[in-house]
């Protein structure tokens, strides 16, 4: 089974489900972005979390099997059309040098971990309009010298 013929039985049984990602992740025992990135095919998943998401889906052992692939992390290299994506994608076109130059003031020369990375997404009630928090925490990779 492929990454993507993976996602798409993945994503048919969490509407077959009725579950939210919040809900499934909570059974899993796994954070939801991160459980939701590892079924959209971004993530791998150990063999118990991959084979405690295929019992809760009902899903067979191919899919946990595929779960536990190593994944490309590979996506499309053109401008996102989808209206939140592409606001993500704005938002580091924007202030993607601030982020660097604040970062590179605060630690030094270096990077941000995508691999020691967690990410939370939370709703914020605002009587303006409720607000979406996203919170990226990663270990601070700096570049050595040889």
């Amino acid at each position: 089974m492929t990454k993507l013929e993976m996602t798409e039985t993945i994503m048919a049984a969490k509407k077959s489900s009725g579950l939210g990602w919040e809900a499934i992740s909570e059974k899993v025992g796994l954070g939801s972005v991160f459980l939701t990135s590892a079924c959209l095919g971004m993530n791998s998943l150990k063999p118990e979390p991959a084979d405690k998401l295929c019992e809760v889906l009902g899903l067979d052992a191919a899919v946990s099997e595929a779960l536990q692939a190593f994944p490309n992390k590979k996506w499309d290299q053109i401008v996102p059309t989808d209206p939140l994506i592409y606001r993500l994608y704005e938002v580091v076109g924007v202030y993607g040098e601030t982020i660097k130059e604040i970062v590179g003031e605060k630690f030094g020369d270096g990077i941000m971990s995508a691999i020691d990375f967690s990410m939370d997404i939370d709703k914020e009630e605002n009587p303006a309009g409720d607000r979406v928090v996203i919170t990226m925490n990663g270990k601070f990779l700096p570049y050595k010298s040889w």
